[in-house]
């Protein structure tokens, strides 16, 4: 057999974006526009429903003032995080669960694919719970707004094609940015704004339960697991080369900067209902964000804030299950790309069916507890961001795998600085829950 006949269509489909790529060269614009994708979906993928929740209870609680300046920090640390994923993918040609499975075995390979699965599917719970509530908004039930959602994640993944289901997504989650017109509603006050970030005032009611449990949940908002195993996929998947590095950097920061404007917007548009709201954290299980916002941004400004809220839990939903089919496929050893045919990768697309259509079958159970897990799915995500950054700093250090890409001491200490004080904040409020917080 010739060798041209060898190769399979994802072979072929890759080359040619790779082609693309090489005929950018030199043209800064064109080349920025195809590497779009892995660090924008990365960041604007984890402003999903209980992350935009988790800000408009920041709004509703505090206003304006320190929280503004700390959700800017919390996406600096996500950058810092995906920039090493970056590297990851592109030298070593292999995503996160398959790279851990080589260079530590089977069983610690197994063991993060089981620790992803269990924390995205209690996350994609919560985004179809978004997605309910964002057309529940407008009267649409809960059974056709699940169905649909569900419906969209596998008509986009069902492309068969890489690209496609990147540039779809892509102008999904640029909706994200709905929240801005949201906050110009709202009217928020500039000069305080710009004092918040000028002076970084002090910790609002000091160190009492309900704040660091809103300080964890925006953490968590931000800093997740799984945008670790999905962005260094992603970027397998889409066939970014050493010589992407510097560009890839570019995107992720791009992308940073759309989803710390879009957390901004979400906390500025709800800071409205501070000053009488008088609203404690279960805000973020009853989900009337919307309604609540009536009075004072109108039905424009409600509307809008709903619709973010459906965008934020589709566009996750679409990523997360994304990133659970590439885990799973990199552990068996099976497809990892939506380059190849169902009729190839059939568990592929059956792990994507599975995740997805799980989680909205258990958003429709009367009277499941999902108040509980809306609350602490990003608090659950900051107590499993170190075990994720130690195999992180581990491979990103490894001269065997990143050789002259591997890690600055720099790097290794800001990874560091931040692994313990994620440590630290969850041990804080571990003695905080268990010293009898509510």
């Amino acid at each position: 057999m010739e060798h041209g006949e060898s190769l399979t269509p994802e072979d072929r489909r890759r080359a040619r974006d790779r082609r693309e790529f090489e005929r950018a060269r030199g043209r800064p614009g064109r080349l920025l526009w195809l590497t779009l994708g892995p660090g924008v979906l990365a960041m604007l993928g984890e402003n999903d429903a209980p992350s935009m929740l988790s800000y408009a209870t920041t709004g509703a609680q505090y206003g304006v003032g320190f929280f503004l300046p700390f959700v800017v920090l919390t996406f600096a640390v996500a950058f810092v995080v995906q920039e090493m994923t970056i590297r990851l993918g592109v030298v070593t040609h292999r995503g996160h669960c398959q790279l851990i499975r080589e260079r530590f075995g089977n069983f610690w390979g197994f063991f993060a694919l089981v620790d992803l699965f269990v924390s995205n599917l209690l996350t994609l719970v919560t985004e179809f719970l978004g997605i309910r509530a964002g057309l529940g908004f407008f009267g649409i039930p809960p059974i056709l707004a699940v169905s649909l959602g569900f419906g969209i994640v596998m008509a986009v993944v069902l492309t068969q094609r890489y690209w496609t289901w990147e540039r779809f997504t892509l102008g999904l989650a640029c909706f994200n940015l709905i929240f801005v017109p949201a906050a110009c509603i709202a009217h928020p006050v500039s000069s305080e704004v710009l004092r918040a970030f000028l002076t970084w005032g002090p910790l609002p009611g000091g160190w009492n339960y309900q704040t660091i449990l809103i300080l964890m949940a925006d953490i968590g908002a931000t800093v997740t697991p799984w945008m670790v195993f999905f962005q260094q996929s992603a970027v397998v998947d889409k066939g970014l080369t050493a010589a992407d590095i510097p560009m890839a950097r570019l995107e992720t920061a791009l992308g940073t900067l759309l989803a710390s404007v879009a957390a901004i917007a979400t906390i500025l548009a709800t800071s409205p209902l501070f000053p009488a709201s008088g609203r404690s954290l279960t805000a973020l299980a009853n989900n009337d964000f919307a309604q609540a916002l009536v009075p004072h941004l109108g039905n424009l400004g409600a509307t809008l804030f709903a619709l973010g809220i459906f965008e934020a839990g589709l566009v996750a939903a679409i990523t997360i299950s994304m990133a659970s089919a590439y885990a799973f496929g990199e552990v068996t050893q099976g497809v990892t790309s939506l380059n190849r045919p169902v009729r190839e990768g059939w568990q592929f697309y059956a792990t994507i069916c599975t995740a997805a259509g799980l989680s909205g079958c258990l958003v429709l159970i009367p009277h499941a507890p999902l108040n509980v897990v809306i609350l602490l799915v990003n608090v659950l995500a900051v107590l499993a961001m170190p075990p994720a950054l130690v195999f992180l700093l581990v491979l990103a250090n490894d001269p065997e795998v990143m050789g002259p890409y591997r890690n600055s001491p720099l790097n290794n200490w800001i990874a560091g600085t931040i692994t313990a004080c994620l440590c630290g904040l969850g041990l804080v409020w571990a003695v905080a829950t268990v010293g009898g917080g509510s």
